[in-house]
Order: structure tokens, then C-alpha cells, then sequence
């Protein structure tokens, strides 16, 4: 981006004539290169009332007397403590050359000292830098458009507001990223992984809910961050590398804000749509009939097919997931929210993406055998009956189905019956803080024998002889017979924990 004009701009000037006085490297660091606001000139021995900040002197010296280097050290000390940039002296106009007692004190106070020769008027020096203020306005104006014209293109491509976001970078030549409504790093521009101290900025700025800006200093640089979307509504937050926004990137900067917001709106009344559709097409599928559902959308991932149902704290997560696939070489899916979880149907031939789901997002995840369409309500009762079963993770009912005949008959009536039939010892564990039906379970899975199973319990075995017997009261069965225990093992796999 163009900058604004400096003392080395000025400096640079060939046709004014200008010179440094000593040594630049015996100045302060970047003296030439501070903003240079204006030019103005004054003979007052103190002119500090009538100046402002980042302006650069001229003088004649006609206020100086001869050897007052008292005098002479107090005025450049007034000059750099109002902010002057610089003192121009014309030379040969009161006096020959510059004065040794102001070069000295200019070098004493770091202030720069720079030659105005005879044959070049004040005048054309303010009027030089002038023209240079000018000159920059336009090119940053002329930026300003191009750069809107370009986010105007980007914003009509595929994935609009990434686009946006990028083609912002671009233009700004610094990073630029994206967070959204959770705080999560939903784009970035150049890649380089989200940094803590923003992450938390900008989670901090969600939180409070409020339209707002806040710059703060992030590796090395300086981060403004603005909120997108409407007060009490936030839709995320975007983080640019960069302090100091001219009044022209604001501008550019104000409507990318603006388009994110508009952009992000939309897409969730969008997406509001599309779930409110997908639950009604879901409904037709589990009736078997595939018809409407290729009719609205065109064509539905390929049978064979598995169905999965996804719940959990990040169920949300998964849906995130999915639409950050799209375009992205993702299979195709169909999606649609239930009270059961998140639905999703894909192909067969491409389950194994959702192992990659899996790992990316904290949602168990219940996947059916592969089904024709016509057999989408089984295949949807398989994902649940999986869906159950699954600790964390995923878990597919083939794998159930393959390891246990008991999964064949854990039907929606047999899982009532077995959660009727434990409902008083739940009961009881629940109101007295006991685990009959922990230590029941265990005893059973280590073969009805009381030492193993007390040591897998961490207790003593008589302890868990009379929990068996406790239970086996509540319950109303004699377990010291094996068909008592098999029924038992059956109620307590099929109703599940």
C-alpha cells in the first residue's frame, strides 16, 4: 500500500535541492520516515504555539543572535518536545551557511537538520510536499475503488465470504482471518494456524455480545479485530495484522464487515430452510420411498448406502464439518436434523469418511449396515441400535451385529421390556448411591464366580455375595439357576447403561 509522505520523501525531492546535515545513522531510528503532516515556516523564537504535531520547520535564522548557544539549544528543545519532524534553514538569505551552534544542538536532541539552498523558496518546498500529500490521497482513493471492485468479484465466486476474505489479504498485504460464532478459525489468509492470545480476544469479544473493535499486539504486530454482525447477535470475528487502518482501508475494511454479516445472515435463514426441508424429505425416506427426495434435490448419494446418526455436546460440530467439506472432493450426503440426532446418508463405497468425521469432532456416531433405499427405515433403526451402543466414537451395527445374536433382538419392544424389568433396581441405585447393577453386570461378564468379579469391582467378595443377593431380591429372580442368569444377561445387554 502507498504511504504517506515523509521527511525522506521530501528529502528525495531532486528538484528542490535539498540536504541532510550529518549523518543519518547518527539519528534516531527511522527519523526520515516518520509521517510528514505538513510544511510550514516561521522566524519566531517560538513558533510551538502555532505548530502541530509531524510538521517540518523552516527558518532563515533571522531570530537567532550570534553565538547564543543557550538560546539556540532552548528553541530546537521546544521544537521536539511540540513533535516537530524537522528544520529546514535557508541558507543565504540572513546568513552564510548553518549556524554551528544548531547543528550541534539539532545532533544533541536527535532533531533533523536538513539545507534549504537560496535558490529554492519555502514556497515551492511546502508546495512539494503538498503535491505529494495529493499525489497519495489519489492513490489510495484509486486503491480504495479497485480494491471494492475486487471484493465485489470475490464475493461471487464459490464460497463467497472466503473469497472476500482472501482477496482482502491480498489488497492489504497482511494476515487476515475469520472466527466464527464459537470462536473457532473458520478461514485464514496466508495459512499460519490461529494464535491463542487472538483466539481468546476474539471469544472475549463474542461473549460480550456487543458490536466493538480491539487491537491488541500479537506476535510482533499489532491485530485490530472487529465483530461481525449485530449487537447481541454476533456472527464471528475478523482479525487483520494490522494496528493502523487509514481512513481509506476502513472503509474497505467497514464493507467486507458489513458483506461478512450479510453473507452470514443469509446463510443461516439458508440453512434454516434447507434443515426444515430436510426433515421432511428424511420422513419420506423412512418410508422407504426414495421418490420425493431425488426429486427436490436432483439426486441423493448413490445405493448402496449407509444411514448414521450422530449426537452428542458437539452434534452441532458435525454439521460444521460437512459444510466445510463441500467443494472440497467430499462425497456427496444428505443430511437432516431428527430428535434422535443428526441423519446422514452417503454412499457405502465412501463410509470410511466417517472415521475422519469421527476424529475431527466429539459426537458418538451410530452407522447401519449397507441398505437400499427401500430399506432406509431398517437401516436408520440399525444406525440408532449402534447409536446406543457406542461409548465414544463411532460404532457400527455390523460390528455389533457380527459379535452378538442378542443385537437381532434388541427391538424397540424388547428394550422397553428390559428397561421395565430393571426399572426398581435402577431405582434403588439411584436413591441409595449403590451399583447393584454395575456389580451384577460384572459378576455376569466373569462368568457368575464371585472372586474374579469382586477384584475387577475393587471389593470384597462376601461384599459382593450380598449384593447379588440384594439384587436378585429387587429383582424377584432366583440367580442361582442358569436360565435366571441368561435372562438376566439378555435384560442387561438389551437395555443398554
Amino acid at each position: 500500500m502507498d504511504q504517506q509522505p515523509t521527511l525522506r520523501t521530501l528529502l528525495g525531492r531532486p528538484d528542490l535541492h535539498l540536504s541532510l546535515v550529518g549523518a543519518e545513522s547518527a539519528l534516531p531510528a527511522g527519523s526520515l520516515d516518520r509521517p510528514l503532516r505538513w510544511v510550514h515556516n516561521s522566524d519566531l523564537t517560538d513558533p510551538t504555539p502555532f505548530l502541530a504535531d509531524d510538521l517540518a520547520l523552516l527558518t532563515t535564522g533571522t531570530q537567532f543572535a550570534d553565538g547564543d548557544a543557550a538560546g539556540i539549544a532552548a528553541y530546537v528543545r521546544r521544537l521536539v518536545d511540540r513533535g516537530v519532524v524537522g528544520l529546514g534553514f535557508g541558507t543565504e538569505v540572513h546568513r552564510s551557511g548553518i549556524p554551528a551552534e544548531l547543528a550541534a544542538a539539532c545532533a544533541q536532541a536527535g532533531l533533523v537538520l536538513f539545507e534549504v539552498p537560496y535558490g529554492t523558496p519555502f514556497l515551492a518546498v511546502a508546495r512539494a510536499h503538498s503535491e505529494a500529500i495529493a499525489a497519495q490521497t489519489y492513490a489510495r482513493r484509486t486503491w480504495a475503488l479497485e480494491t471494492q471492485r475486487a471484493l465485489s468479484v470475490a464475493a461471487l465466486r464459490p464460497r463467497g465470504l472466503e473469497s472476500t476474505l482472501t482477496e482482502l489479504s491480498r489488497r492489504l498485504e497482511c494476515w487476515v482471518g475469520m472466527y466464527d460464532a464459537s470462536g473457532r478459525l473458520a478461514h485464514e489468509h496466508p495459512a499460519r494456524g490461529s494464535s491463542p492470545a487472538i483466539a481468546e480476544a476474539a471469544s472475549d469479544l463474542l461473549a460480550r455480545g456487543g458490536s466493538a473493535n480491539r487491537v491488541i499486539e500479537e506476535r510482533d504486530a499489532a491485530h485490530t479485530l472487529l465483530t461481525v454482525g449485530r449487537a447481541g447477535h454476533l456472527r464471528g470475528v475478523v482479525a487483520i495484522a494490522s494496528g493502523s487502518l487509514d481512513p481509506e482501508t476502513r472503509t474497505v475494511v467497514t464493507s467486507v464487515i458489513a458483506m461478512a454479516g450479510l453473507s452470514l445472515e443469509q446463510s443461516e435463514q439458508l440453512a434454516r430452510s434447507r434443515r426444515r426441508l430436510h426433515r421432511q424429505l428424511l420422513a419420506s425416506l423412512l418410508s422407504d420411498d426414495p421418490t420425493l427426495a431425488r426429486r427436490v434435490l436432483g439426486a441423493l448419494p448413490p445405493a448402496p448406502v449407509v444411514v448414521a446418526v450422530a449426537a452428542g455436546a458437539r452434534e452441532g460440530a458435525v454439521a460444521e464439518w460437512w459444510e466445510r467439506q463441500r467443494g472440497e472432493g467430499a462425497p456427496p450426503v444428505f443430511l437432516a436434523d431428527s430428535e434422535d440426532g443428526l441423519v446422514m446418508c452417503l454412499a457405502a463405497t465412501d463410509a470410511s469418511v466417517l472415521d475422519e468425521l469421527s476424529a475431527q469432532v466429539d459426537a458418538r456416531i451410530g452407522v447401519s449396515a449397507p441398505e437400499e433405499y427401500t430399506g432406509f427405515s431398517r437401516a436408520h433403526t440399525q444406525a440408532l441400535t449402534a447409536l446406543r451402543r457406542a461409548g465414544t466414537g463411532i460404532a457400527r451395527y455390523a460390528d455389533r451385529a457380527e459379535s452378538s445374536v442378542l443385537a437381532a433382538f434388541a427391538t424397540d419392544e424388547a428394550r422397553l421390556i428390559a428397561e421395565s424389568r430393571l426399572a426398581p433396581l435402577r431405582r434403588h441405585d439411584t436413591r441409595d448411591g449403590a451399583e447393584l447393577e454395575r456389580s451384577l453386570r460384572v459378576w455376569l461378564e466373569h462368568d457368575a464366580r464371585l472372586e474374579p468379579a469382586a477384584v475387577a469391582l475393587g471389593v470384597h467378595r462376601h461384599t459382593l455375595r450380598t449384593r447379588i443377593a440384594q439384587a436378585s431380591s429387587i429383582l424377584g429372580a432366583d440367580l442361582g439357576s442358569f436360565p435366571a442368569r441368561a435372562e438376566l444377561w439378555a435384560t442387561l445387554r438389551t437395555a443398554g447403561d
